[in-house]
């Protein structure tokens, strides 16, 4: 009597659960070639007279990201055993996208070896995610405007690197 709707709820279940689960990929993902290889930030006068700012060094291997972010400031927000007079600097390393005019980075905030950090202790920690549009300047000359920021600045590419897919 109530096997043609169980049988019917069953199927239905089998059928979501199969949809819902996929394989990742066994190797990462290519990436854009535009973007591969390590770029630096140009610092530019008006940094200097900017209370806080950050300037960029970015590596980006296959769909990888990895970036140092050297932050300085002229106010004291904490111990200066943090602070370090003003400057200190963050890591982050996770996957990137490439859409149009807009590169988006989703990952973890890291220890200098790029080793996930953990939880407490000094600045940031968890998830890392930064938007930026970008526009072409020159061969390697790229104009970066952060999404969350107001000042635009120029990244120059130092070294190419061609991807090579790793497994996962």
């Amino acid at each position: 009597m109530y096997t043609r709707p169980l049988a019917l709820y069953l199927s239905v279940l089998t059928l979501l659960l199969t949809q819902a689960c996929s394989f990742n990929p066994p190797l990462q993902q290519k990436g854009e070639a535009v973007v591969q290889g390590i770029w630096q930030q140009d610092t530019s006068a008006v940094n200097k007279v900017l209370v806080n700012f950050q300037t960029y060094n970015f590596k980006f291997s296959c769909d990888s990201f990895y970036v140092e972010q050297h932050n300085f400031s002229k106010v004291n927000y904490g111990a200066d055993t943090c602070m370090r007079s003003g400057k200190w600097t963050e890591y982050a390393k996770g996957t990137y996208e490439l859409r149009h005019d807009t590169l988006t980075l989703k990952g973890q905030f890291c220890n200098p070896n790029f080793s996930l950090k953990k939880e407490g202790g000094c600045f940031r920690f968890g998830n890392y995610e930064e938007s930026f549009k970008i526009k072409k300047e020159a061969d390697s000359v790229y104009q970066y405007l952060n999404l969350s920021a107001t000042n635009a600045f120029k990244i120059h590419r130092t070294k190419n690197i061609t991807c090579i897919p790793k497994p996962l």
